[in-house]
């Protein structure tokens, strides 16, 4: 048995030079993860490569090289510009992506996006057909290729093939504006095995599945739903994602992370610094953070010239409008609060917008004593994770939206958050800011346990179990057949 791992994206980086493609592996917490189950045990990574309309010829070099440098086979599915356009910008991020975080208000629901999702749908169908062997169990990432399991089926394919959703699943409220919602779901029906970050997740995808499909046959037991649909079996679970937790905390140790910690506790002396660290997107509630910072400065005058906000915003999608009016709203949010409270040597709010290089990133997260993060509402959000991994001194303290995945495993020891309730966020913000280091750090310790115990390798170990391979990520292995069995997430 060998794993097809199938997403949008391959994990790669293409760039063109003046003469020639070259390529280098892409990072992210996926690939980290992924990757060394293709080298120790055999499989392929199928996915876009990146750039629309391109050249098989010129780039197949290029493949093969890659191929031979990370010592794991790809396969890539071409999409063409219109592709891209009407299937990746427009049905992935302009339907399902707004959708799926409760935003329908920001959905552009044009009946060619989903026409094209489908046709791209056909196209991944077809690459995987021709690579997939008959043993292989056929494993597919996240809200871009739902129906993918449709489509292969429908082409004979009978591999035990497995789903799992990144971002929230949401309730019926939300799911029943969707236009195809019925055929989205017959699409995830497909799959033998459908992964949840959370219970909440799960819940939502029951309620819709028994409010629009009232042939399906329900098993629910407080470990798994057993779906049964025209003769087809689904059993649906909760495996929430990590992080690498030792990659992290020993790359904070480094001599050269150390040294710029010590830098910022000499020049932040006598400051407690709040991190919020986010992808420009709408999703992770910028705007209302930064709104509930300045509250928090009006309100308690305790905290001013003891507290700073650091806020990373790394570049997103900046020739889409929304994003760009997005971008604005924040700088503008910025400058006004800070032209509010900012007094000689001290400057309330910091802006970073710019990818950060990943050493000053970890010292940010180890030096930082409250770790801020209030998306709206996300599948899991692993900077919250990350951060308690860096805090190496276990003085930090985590306020946490509760509308994050994260919560569900991280909420005991977090002071939880309605990143929509501005008041509440700025009485967290003061609350978090006045713990005292006998408060903090056993909060901070079972932060780092649960983080540390509940990692990538333990969430994929316990997916690869439920879709019938058992082996440990972490050590070479045998993989051997087993029974399904689905982890509780918890």
């Amino acid at each position: 048995m060998r794993i097809v791992f199938v997403s949008n994206r391959l994990p790669m980086v293409l760039e063109k030079g003046e003469n020639s493609w070259s390529s280098r592996a892409s990072s992210g917490g996926l690939v980290t993860a992924l990757v060394p189950i293709l080298k120790r045990w055999g499989g392929i990574w199928i996915g876009w490569p990146g750039i629309t309309n391109a050249d098989a010829g010129e780039l197949r070099d290029v493949f093969a090289e890659f191929q031979k440098q990370e010592g794991y086979e790809i396969a890539p599915v071409p999409l063409s510009t219109g592709d891209y356009e009407r299937f990746y910008q427009g049905f992935c991020n302009e339907i399902v992506w707004p959708l799926f975080h409760d935003l329908q208000s920001q959905c552009n629901f044009v009946p060619d996006y989903w026409t094209s999702s489908r046709a791209v749908e056909q196209q991944f169908a077809d690459v995987v057909h021709r690579h997939a062997r008959p043993d292989d169990l056929i494993w597919v990432q996240d809200y871009h290729l739902m129906g993918l399991g449709k489509a292969l089926v429908e082409r004979g394919v009978s591999n035990r093939l497995a789903f799992f959703l990144h971002i929230p699943f949401p309730p019926p409220d939300i799911f029943l504006k969707l236009p195809w919602r019925a055929e989205v779901l017959r699409g995830l029906l497909h799959y033998q095995v459908i992964g949840f970050q959370s219970h909440r997740d799960l819940e939502n995808f029951s309620d819709c599945v028994n409010k629009l499909m009232p042939g399906v046959e329900h098993r629910v037991t407080p470990r798994q739903l057993r779906l049964e649909y025209e003769g087809r079996s689904c059993v649906a679970g909760v495996f929430p994602i990590g992080i690498d937790y030792n990659e992290f905390a020993e790359a904070a140790a480094a001599p050269g992370v150390e040294k710029r910690v010590a830098e910022l506790r000499r020049n932040y002396k006598g400051q407690q610094v709040v991190l919020g660290v986010d992808r420009l997107d709408y999703t992770k509630g910028i705007p209302y953070r930064l709104r509930s910072f300045g509250l928090a400065l009006e309100r308690y005058p305790e905290l001013h010239r003891k507290v700073t906000l650091l806020q990373v915003v790394v570049p997103s999608r900046e020739n889409v409008p929304q994003y760009q009016d997005l971008k604005a709203e924040i700088e503008r949010l910025v400058t006004q609060i800070n032209g509010k409270f900012t007094q000689p040597g001290w400057v309330p709010i910091h802006h970073v917008f710019r990818h950060m290089e990943r050493n000053e990133l970890l010292a940010w997260y180890r030096f930082a004593d409250v770790g801020l993060v209030s998306p709206l509402k996300d599948g899991m959000n692993l900077v919250a994770k990350e951060y308690c991994a860096c805090q190496l001194d276990g003085n930090g303290v985590l306020v946490l939206s509760e509308f994050a995945g994260a919560a569900e495993q991280l909420g005991r020891w977090a002071v939880l958050v309605n990143p929509y309730d501005l008041d509440g966020v700025a009485v967290g913000i003061r609350e978090a800011a006045a713990m005292t280091p006998a408060q903090r750090r056993p909060a901070m310790e079972n932060l780092r346990a649960r983080v540390r115990n509940q990692d990538v390798y333990w969430w994929l170990s316990r997916f690869l179990s439920a879709s019938g391979v058992r082996l440990d990520p972490r050590m070479p292995s045998t993989v051997e057949d087993s029974q399904v069995g689905l982890a509780s997430g918890i």
